[in-house]
């Protein structure tokens, strides 16, 4: 199959196919009549595979790496539990900085609807964020 079909039966846009195949996650075989790249129904299941792996979180180097542990014959389960564990934590140190930021941001709407508007000075573009933390 061609990449219109192949992106077709993948859900995938032909950019996706055609993207990866330049960085190697698919490797088609090429038509010798006229060099057209074919595809097979392997290869539906890989992009089917990277879609799945990018909703979990891996990155497009990580999911070459998973196939290229299996292309040798070895279980890329360990690099996947280990990948997932420490995206789940980094993920977490994430949320607890968008919360802080968050909180910040609030703080700082409460703080600044109780004050007048300024007109820059010269020394100051908008003191609302001059003052934002002082205490």
């Amino acid at each position: 199959m061609m990449v219109k079909e192949i992106s077709q039966r993948a859900q995938v846009s032909t950019d996706s196919v055609r993207y990866y195949t330049r960085i190697g996650l698919l490797k088609p075989k090429r038509n010798e009549s006229n060099g057209y790249k074919h595809f097979t129904e392997a290869d539906v299941r890989k992009l089917r595979f990277i879609r799945r792996a990018q909703s979990l979180g891996y990155s497009l180097s990580e999911i070459q790496k998973i196939f290229q542990d299996a292309h040798h014959g070895q279980s890329p389960c360990p690099l996947v539990r280990k990948v997932i564990h420490n995206r789940i934590h980094e993920n977490k140190k994430k949320l607890l900085e968008l919360q802080a930021l968050q909180n910040r941001m609030e703080n700082a709407l409460t703080e600044w609807s109780k004050m007048p508007d300024g007109v820059p000075d010269g020394d100051t573009v908008c003191y609302l964020i001059d003052l934002a933390g002082e205490e």
